[in-house]
């Protein structure tokens, strides 16, 4: 089948499963407009009716200290440089309160791996956390961070895991993924790790009852066949735990930012143009990714990197959430994005001119009560077009 037979199969009442050479096939042949209409087609099919979701959650960087030394990332300090840093556990649970006092409902708490802090250091922030804040969902601490606390206290990860849970924290967060194929993977971030080290902590996590999501890096001068190896990967594990555990309550993708990191100066050369994302490149991504996915439910948008109107165009590419407020972000605005902030009524209005109805969320994608905020001229600013 040429790629125009295989997207109408995907409009079928019951398509059929998306194989990984059909979706590389629709990935670099389709057009993008009937690729962004069929994604949505999947998207009603999978998310029926008119709602979108968003997230009032707040990021948490409690500290920059990393031994990884990601080539791409321009947050991290080496641990003794002069401007690495830990948070005290008072200054964390100020911020959570400031979220709080604006109705949230989760922490997204992630850092470096920092060899000088002990599980137990870990242990005692969660567990005051959860004892101060019993209302703030706690998603920390990505599968890398995993890995790093485990081999700092020779532990297993399963049983760091454990101990975290056990102490009150919710989630898992889906970062440092970036690309699943070790080629690309192990040249950014040759410290990180093989791609399977992810996928069995998240194997892990999912086993033990804490939310997951999954996320995806691109822009890494990788190929479309790479990227949906990518998600060839997560949607494995997904068929392997969501027969009896939560599995990825979602699937997160956004182009690397390389305005002021090692990987982008390393590459100004001739193939710099190659690296990062564009907005149709971008759109094209989410539209994959939501026909791919036939078996986890959420897609959300991202405003961080590609900036609101883009994120609008991502809900009618597939996308049935756009994420949420952040209120602080570190990581991402250290790489040159200028907006990593959103308030409430500013994802409701993009939710609105989208033609959706806006529904506040918690992590694991319960409705929760809504209060209009936007005002009656939310359809003055179209969206753009690409």
């Amino acid at each position: 089948m040429n790629c125009n037979d295989i997207l109408s199969t995907q409009l079928l009442e019951n398509p059929p499963r998306i194989s990984v050479s059909e979706a590389i096939d629709i990935y670099e042949n389709a057009n993008l407009n009937d690729l962004m209409y069929v994604a949505s087609m999947a998207r009603k099919r999978i998310v029926p009716g008119n709602e979108v979701t968003y997230l009032v959650d707040r990021n948490i960087n409690y500290t920059n200290a990393c031994t990884i030394n990601c080539q791409f990332c321009s947050f991290y300090r080496p641990p003794n440089h002069s401007e690495a840093y830990t948070q005290s556990y008072d200054e964390i649970s100020k911020r959570v309160s400031e979220l709080e006092d604006i109705g949230g409902s989760r922490i997204l708490m992630q850092g470096g791996v920092n060899p000088d802090l002990e599980l137990n250091w870990y242990i005692e922030l969660i567990s005051r956390l959860h004892e101060e804040h019993p209302n703030i969902d706690l998603d920390c601490f990505s599968p890398i961070e995993i890995e790093g606390i485990a081999e700092i206290c020779q532990l297993s990860t399963r049983e760091v895991l454990l101990s975290l849970r056990n102490a009150g924290m919710h989630g898992l967060p889906g970062g440092g993924a970036e690309m699943l194929v070790d080629t690309v993977r192990l040249d950014v971030s040759p410290k990180k790790g093989t791609s399977n080290n992810w996928i069995r902590v998240m194997r892990e996590a999912q086993e033990l009852g804490l939310t997951t999501s999954a996320t995806n890096v691109i822009g890494f001068g990788e190929s479309a066949s790479d990227r949906v190896m990518h998600m060839d990967l997560i949607r494995n594990l997904q068929d392997e735990t969501s027969s009896s555990y939560e599995g990825f309550t979602s699937f997160i993708s956004w182009p690397v930012q390389l305005q002021n990191n090692v990987f982008g100066s390393r590459n100004k050369g001739s193939n710099r143009t190659e690296l990062g994302a564009t907005s149709s490149e971008y759109l094209r991504h989410v539209a994959v990714s939501r026909i791919f996915f036939d078996n986890i439910k959420h897609i959300q948008a991202s405003w961080p990197t590609m900036g609101m109107q883009v994120a609008q165009l991502a809900l009618s590419a597939g996308a049935d959430d756009a994420g949420s407020t952040m209120m602080e972000e570190n990581v991402v605005s250290a790489s040159g994005t200028n907006k990593t902030m959103a308030t409430e009524m500013e994802l409701q209005k993009i939710i609105f001119r989208s033609g959706f109805k806006p529904r506040k969320r918690d992590s694991d994608y319960n409705l929760l009560k809504t209060t209009t905020l936007v005002q009656s001229d939310v359809y003055a600013n179209p969206p753009m077009q690409i």
